[in-house]
């Protein structure tokens, strides 16, 4: 038997019918549209100032910037990861190359390889091209490789074309006699006669994105690369012989072309083993749990990764007045610290490790150790704290010195800087998973092997190439050996334009306690680092 339809039921119904009858209006209003001009004014005031007119070129500029916005909203960027095409591997060849990070990348179509210095403290991909002036590519002049370097040429590749004089990033535009013309390029790095010169050109990077094995996506991206047709210096002489790829903050850098793109988020990340081996990715923020520091402007500008340090820290002591601003530089082999804090930091190392002090023909290190009874050897840790107790342990702060026994002793790899703005070296990176997040303006550390990209997820590490020399450190007769073809720990990093002004000193904040390792851990791991060369020749 059927049963009266409760109330509420009838009434929905009522209810639906009528809405099906007469349907729902509502009024669309434009959002620069004079009603809603109106209604801004009774909300916030006048707005006249930033309304733009109807129909104005103002008007048509405000629409498609939002619109810009909302398909970044939208869509995000493509990949959460990019590397090179031929993996995320970076490698240090030890003396035959300065001591510097490179990794292989491929450019142009058909593609061409090339082995490039990485140096976050300059901007500019440039490779050797069309060379009037350029180091020897043969494999037969370096003890590390087992192929010949490449050269590039601009014609040889379908997909390249030179930047003009009017581009937006070419340097050189206003001393151009045409806006049509090639725009040229020259930059100076740090070191004295050392500077890469030819023409820009856009060019497609192969790039690939997923877990660095066969089953990753391919990735072509438009970047501006430097036609090095004249190097100097440094460059002639064994440093970055096939090129040199700048990871700074300026527009031209491959990370800005990668973000500006669309392609993964604005950082990136390296990482130096203990074995000269590393890795390098694209878009890297890094994990939660790392531990981080905000980058400081100079003269106002995010230029270059500088960071500011509270204190030093020999042991569990944190020293006064030990507060400076370091660039962060991987193209830097070893750090260096502003004097003042130098004499503080290698005075207090002095008094606290338990090793006879020595002497080294050649070194450039001051502070210098025997190490023959290493059964007893202590040797303090080095800490820099940052603000937010932030602290960065340095895992690798000595270099070992090999004799024709064997290790006979240690130096402090630590340097005098001229002025008051240190550097962070490769040698203190050693051990972390760096971050270079431009996005956050910040720099962002965690410890790492460099294998294991995330908590769950392992990126393997290929083993050394069979037949790959050691880096051993020379001994005495082998340094002063014309023929044994060796090149100083280089320095790269754009030259500022001008002198940069004595900068102020940061005003320590908090000291505590640091954590420190057990001397037999810490001197494994000083062993696991490999030996250094002495001569510091400069890039």
């Amino acid at each position: 038997m059927a049963t009266a339809p409760p109330i509420c039921l009838l009434i929905v119904c009522i209810l639906l019918k009528s809405c099906m009858a007469v349907g729902f209006s509502s009024r669309l209003i434009h959002r620069f549209s004079d009603e809603a001009k109106a209604l801004r004014v009774s909300r916030n005031g006048n707005v006249s100032d930033s309304w733009p007119e109807r129909r104005s070129m103002e008007y048509y500029q405000m629409l498609v910037s939002s619109d810009f916005q909302r398909q970044k909203m939208k869509l995000g960027t493509q990949y959460q990861l990019v590397f090179p095409s031929e993996g995320s591997k970076t490698m240090s060849f030890g003396n035959d190359f300065g001591w510097l990070h490179y990794t292989w990348i491929d450019i142009g179509t058909p593609n061409v390889s090339f082995l490039v210095a990485l140096d976050d403290g300059s901007d500019l991909l440039w490779v050797p091209c069309d060379c009037i002036q350029c180091a020897p590519l043969s494999a037969s002049y370096y003890n590390s490789l087992d192929k010949d370097l490449n050269e590039y040429s601009p014609s040889g590749s379908n997909t390249s074309k030179h930047l003009s004089c009017s581009h937006q990033l070419c340097e050189s535009g206003p001393n151009c006699k045409s806006p049509k013309q090639p725009c040229t390029y020259t930059v100076n790095y740090y070191s004295e006669n050392t500077s890469s010169s030819g023409l820009l050109v856009e060019d497609t990077l192969h790039l690939a994105s997923g877990s660095d094995d066969a089953s990753n996506t391919s990735v072509q991206a438009s970047v501006i690369i430097g036609c090095g047709r004249q190097q100097s210096g440094g460059y002639l002489d064994g440093v970055a012989p096939d090129g040199l790829m700048g990871l700074g903050l300026g527009e031209i850098s491959v990370p800005s072309s990668l973000a500006k793109a669309g392609l993964v988020k604005n950082s990136f990340s390296m990482c130096f083993d203990e074995d000269d081996y590393g890795r390098l990715f694209f878009g890297d923020l890094g994990l939660a749990t790392q531990q981080s520091t905000p980058f400081l402007p100079s003269d106002g500008k995010y230029t270059t990764y500088i960071v500011g340090v509270d204190a030093c820290c020999i042991g569990n002591s944190c020293l006064e007045q030990t507060s400076f601003k370091a660039l962060v530089d991987s193209g830097t082999s070893f750090t260096f610290l502003p004097d003042e804090v130098y004499e503080r930091v290698v005075e207090e190392f002095d008094s606290r490790v338990n090793a006879t002090s020595s002497s080294y023909k050649g070194s450039p290190w001051k502070y210098c150790y025997d190490s023959s009874s290493q059964d007893s050897l202590k040797i303090p840790s080095v800490t820099f704290m940052f603000a937010l107790n932030n602290s960065f342990v340095v895992h690798n702060p000595v270099v070992l010195v090999n004799g024709k026994q064997g290790v006979v002793g240690f130096c402090l790899a630590i340097q005098p800087a001229d002025g008051d703005i240190g550097t962070i070296g490769q040698n203190f990176m050693t051990g972390y998973r760096m971050v270079f997040d431009r996005e956050n303006l910040k720099l962002g550390w965690s410890p790492s092997n460099c294998q294991d990209l995330s908590d769950n997820k392992r990126m393997p590490l290929a083993p050394p190439p069979k037949g790959r020399p050691a880096n051993p450190l020379p001994t005495n007769e082998q340094q002063s050996t014309p023929s044994a073809h060796a090149v100083a720990p280089a320095v790269a990093g754009r030259a500022p334009s001008k002198p940069s002004a004595a900068s102020p000193r940061l005003t320590p904040s908090h000291f505590c306690l640091v954590r420190f390792l057990p001397p037999p851990l810490l001197l494994l791991r000083i062993t696991c680092y490999g030996f250094m060369s002495w001569t510091l020749g400069i890039l």
